[in-house]
């Protein structure tokens, strides 16, 4: 089927011009669209790629292919990501090989409390961190956009944001996906700016009805003209307000103090490969690290793909990074995290002995790394919803981006007047110890709400080379779940060979210590090995598939593959 959509006018080289794009399914991607020498952009949503890809034929590198594809999923897939939220970059230079980290993650406000969420009695009350005001935490996504293309980006700024204004202004159909994500959270008909937007006098909009967002696209084009307006303007200014008016926290003091911060990559060797991604306060990269560094040089291909074995390997090292994970991990500018020692090869190899390959550890018996262990390992040298995108360009550029609102629809409001849909992201704090949040996370001191600080996270931005070669850029959606995500992409890639489309396909488990089960996807994995795992004491749940990643995988003749998560309804496109 095809797709009409008109992505906007603006001077590049290019002409005001109506595009006639395909809107395939992911796994039908034709080779035309899904690899390429030139360049390759990957993202969540047909249209969001379709703008990254209009940036690279009009002579943008993969930063602006990025910022568009970004700005345009922010139209096209509110409910998962935009510019009320906030996440994280890994760019690779295509030149030197450098790869560096940005940190546009949203930040507590400075009237937050730790105790914020907590009645008399320090009882966490229910869905203050989830839904309505309460629950929203400073953006960053404009913020960190405009840094990366400040420093990195070669078309003008007011080219990138067109798509989306475009996108905006005239609309799109409605897909199953968007009309699922809007009958789920309740919390828009309880907001009248929202339900203005996304129901029809009340009914949730239906598949194949078209959403228009004048108030976005007014507010994009303002951003288009001066970036700073978000946090210093009239739109700062109306965020402010509606907060005032609602008990919510954030201030125009908060919105112009706000910083994206450029931090150092954890990168890391596992076997002949270099694998870089998220420093905290991200912990996708510290774990997916230390993951890789207990399986080191198993010959999991060797055991077979998914065999009891591998499996079993795999769920017990999941059970041990995600303990670490509640204790150690928080924001790097409020408490000390031990990432050299977490990520060091030799702290996996120890703590894979712990390790019975015939016998599940109940996780009431799995601990955190002891503190004497962790400060003398220390010392070495550091070597749900929410959307992906994976970009490269002819030079060998390279930006993994992941971005969120956090939950279906964030806090489930809208500034009046903005069309902006902001972020919950509160809850990715540690409300009180131990008690898990939306996800089923636990935290605890590491992870406490402080004013400016950043909530922790297990976005896994992720950028692997080979011999100074770019072998892969990929990342995922997903709470919890995208750590481990990501750990299994890369080994179906690095491991068992697999191209991308089916490393980003193939049915997935997942296991985050607490609680004490392993997801796997239903109808994904052969019963006899599903009850082997049983006999060896895994609590294995079956549900429906999680994540909507993707990746580009750099062949050694230097072709590009694009690779959407048929889960969603993303695709590659590339020439």
């Amino acid at each position: 089927m095809k797709f009409l959509v008109r992505l906007g006018c603006f001077s590049v080289t290019l002409v005001c011009s109506t595009v006639l794009l395909p809107f395939p399914s992911p796994a039908q991607d034709s080779p035309a669209l899904n690899q390429g020498k030139q360049g390759m952009v990957v993202s969540a949503h047909p249209l969001a790629s379709a703008a990254g890809l209009q940036m690279l034929k009009a002579g943008g590198n993969a930063v602006d292919a990025a910022v568009a594809t970004t700005f345009a999923i922010s139209v096209t897939e509110p409910y998962s990501a935009g510019i009320g939220g906030g996440g994280f970059l890994l760019l690779r230079s295509g030149q030197t090989g450098a790869i560096k980290a940005l940190d546009f993650r949203e930040r507590a406000p400075l009237a937050a409390t730790r105790n914020m969420y907590l009645d008399a009695q320090g009882k966490v009350r229910p869905n203050l961190s989830t839904d309505g005001y309460l629950a929203v935490g400073v953006p960053g996504t404009v913020a960190g956009l405009y840094e990366v293309h400040r420093q990195y980006g070669k078309l003008p700024w007011k080219t990138l944001v067109q798509p989306a204004i475009a996108l905006a202004d005239q609309g799109f159909l409605v897909s199953p996906r968007m009309a699922a994500a809007i009958v789920r959270q309740q919390t828009l008909q309880q907001n009248p700016a929202a339900r203005k937007i996304f129901t029809r006098n009340g009914n949730p909009l239906q598949v194949g009805e078209t959403l228009i967002q004048q108030d976005l696209a007014k507010t994009l084009q303002a951003i288009a003209q001066n970036p700073q307006s978000f946090y210093q303007g009239w739109i700062a200014q109306a965020i402010a307000q509606d907060m005032q008016a609602n008990g919510g926290l954030i201030t125009l003091q908060d919105l112009q103090r706000y910083r994206p911060i450029w931090r150092e990559a954890v990168c890391g060797m596992f076997r002949m490969a270099r694998v870089c991604s998220m420093p905290p306060p991200s912990s996708g990269g510290v774990h997916l690290l230390q993951m890789l560094n207990m399986i080191g040089d198993t010959d999991l291909k060797g055991w077979g793909w998914h065999s009891p074995d591998a499996l079993h390997l795999l769920i017990e090292t999941m059970r041990i990074a995600y303990a670490d994970r509640a204790r150690y991990l928080g924001d790097p500018d409020f408490v000390k995290v031990p990432v050299a020692a977490l990520i060091s090869p030799a702290y996996g190899q120890q703590r894979r002995q712990e390790i019975n390959l015939r016998q599940a550890r109940p996780s009431s018996q799995v601990q955190a790394a002891d503190p004497a262990l962790i400060q003398r390992l220390n010392h070495s040298k550091e070597s749900g919803d929410t959307s992906h995108l994976s970009v490269v360009d002819k030079l060998g550029n390279a930006v993994s981006l992941t971005f969120t609102v956090n939950l279906s629809f964030g806090a489930g409001i809208v500034t009046p007047g903005t069309g902006i849909v902001l972020n919950n992201e509160m809850d990715d704090f540690a409300a009180a110890p131990d008690v898990p949040n939306a996800f089923g996370l636990v935290g605890g001191d590491a992870n406490a709400i402080a004013p400016g600080k950043t909530p922790l996270s297990s976005m896994t931005p992720t950028i692997v080379t080979e011999q100074g070669q770019l072998r892969l850029v990929t990342g995922s959606p997903g709470g919890s779940t995208i750590i481990t995500t990501v750990l299994q992409i890369v080994l179906n890639v690095l491991v068992y060979g697999m191209d991308g489309q089916r490393a980003v396909a193939s049915p997935r488990l997942h296991h985050q210590w607490l609680p004490d089960q392993v997801m796997v996807e239903t109808f994904g994995f052969d019963p006899l090995t599903l009850a082997e795992l049983q006999r060896r004491g895994q609590r294995i749940q079956e549900r429906s598939g999680w994540g909507n990643a993707n990746a580009i995988v750099r062949t050694p003749e230097g072709i590009l593959k694009g690779a959407a998560d048929p889960r969603g309804e993303g695709v590659a496109y590339g020439f």
